[in-house]
């Protein structure tokens, strides 16, 4: 296939998965505020801000007071905001209709019917009581997508090219979640023990991962910053962890570079390296510099996302 079609194919599968994520940040977000059980998380102001903060719009001026609806606008269906979600579905369908002849009918359709309903859904409804019926919308249309990818297409080329460009968005997206409830943590304290490690945060993070319920199954206890991270860095079984999307990542670059021992300038050779380092890290580690971890982990992904452009997709 030509590069530039493989290049619409790879960032097709990332505007897919970060429309999923920041839905699921702004809905999780909202209503778990509703019932917090303490005051500065109740608070719409912070809550507000944490969204910002996700989307790479942080708003510094802590005296600033929100506008609720306009911020949730900005963030689901602002066509002038390069981070609003109806900018990323429009991404996705840009890039379906030039790889037109190398995807299925039926994932072209699914992203057709995506397209229309984030292009005509009502503004004024959203922003003062339709974000629950968009947000879940926006995640079960995802899956839909992701569905079909995997149902409908050949197992080859192509699905890797997509297949990769979803797990690098979904280890990045999740990184950038931690990183916005890590700073939340640090305001929003629990009331008991280590404030900073009991924090309902950790709570609401597994919550927009959709990984809460799993995590209690494995650890059998109230999230803590410790379990948190372990799960959804470290535990290779979990499917929203890093560790599972570097071995997915992995896989299918394999499909793409049959190199038995990747060059040390290859796509191969870095994503195996940062597997390597997730793979042998501790927990401890982690938390015990998670800014600094979170920054070298960002600054990874988005060399493999560089690299796998310049190697396969340059035109």
């Amino acid at each position: 296939m030509l590069a530039r079609v493989a290049n619409n194919l790879f960032w097709m599968g990332r505007y897919i998965e970060r429309s999923e994520h920041i839905a699921r940040y702004l809905s999780v977000n909202y209503f778990s505020s509703l019932d917090a059980p303490n005051e500065l998380s109740q608070s719409r102001q912070f809550m507000l801000r944490s969204m910002l903060f996700m989307v790479g719009e942080p708003e510094n001026d802590q005296e600033k007071i929100l506008d609720e609806e306009k911020v949730l606008y900005n963030i689901g269906l602002n066509p002038d905001k390069g981070y609003a979600i109806i900018n990323n579905i429009k991404a996705t369908r840009e890039n379906a209709n030039s790889a037109r002849d190398l995807i299925s009918t039926e994932l072209y359709e699914a992203i057709n019917r995506f397209y229309h309903f984030v292009l005509n859904y009502d503004v004024d409804f959203f922003v003062k009581k339709g974000l629950y019926d968009y947000t879940t919308n926006i995640a079960e249309r995802t899956s839909v997508l992701r569905g079909k990818i995997r149902g409908t297409l050949l197992h080859d080329e192509v699905y890797a090219i997509i297949m990769s460009g979803i797990n690098i968005e979904r280890a990045t997206q999740v990184i950038r979640i931690i990183n916005a409830k890590y700073q939340d943590a640090k305001k929003a304290k629990g009331s008991y023990g280590n404030v900073f490690a009991n924090s309902f945060e950790w709570t609401t993070l597994l919550k927009c991962v959709e990984s809460y319920d799993m995590m209690r199954r494995f650890y059998r206890k109230a999230p803590t910053s410790i379990t948190t991270l372990e799960f959804l860095v470290l535990n290779g079984d979990c499917p929203r962890s890093v560790m599972n999307s570097l071995n997915q990542i992995c896989t299918h670059i394999n499909v793409l570079d049959k190199a038995k021992h990747p060059h040390k300038d290859s796509t191969a050779f870095l994503v195996g390296k940062l597997q390597s380092k997730i793979r042998f890290m501790s927990v401890e580690d982690i938390e015990g510099d998670i800014k600094g971890f979170i920054g070298y982990i960002l600054e990874d992904l988005s060399q493999i996302g560089k690299k796998m452009e310049k190697e396969f997709f340059n035109y």
